[in-house]
């Protein structure tokens, strides 16, 4: 009778269903941990993980991978590009304040 009902609780359900479903809902888990030493706070750690497919965390807004140079080309392209026009508006900048000392 036991394993009857040990069929019956997971439903003929396999691990790719159930991953499936996870992928496409997600699932979230949260902790926090705090340090207290006579109420006062020394230390606190937040926890979050999201485990879910790609398509589900962009529909959640969740992108952050699109963003990070270290994983995305595109990013670390535009991270670069950004990095060179800084550049150019700090030498500018030099050549103008070298320009004022040699006037003044």
């Amino acid at each position: 009778m036991q394993e009857a009902q040990l069929k019956q609780s997971t439903g003929g359900s396999s691990l790719k269903d159930i991953l499936e479903l996870v992928l496409d809902k997600g699932i979230v888990i949260c902790g926090d941990i705090q340090i207290k030493v006579a109420d006062v706070d020394l230390l606190t750690i937040k926890i979050r993980l999201l485990v879910c497919g790609v398509d589900t965390a962009k529909k959640m807004g969740i992108d952050w991978w699109e963003h990070d140079s270290f994983l995305s080309s595109k990013a670390r392209e535009q991270e670069l590009a950004e990095e060179g026009k800084e550049t150019q508006e700090l030498k500018k900048k030099i050549e103008e304040l070298e320009a004022r000392i040699k006037s003044a």
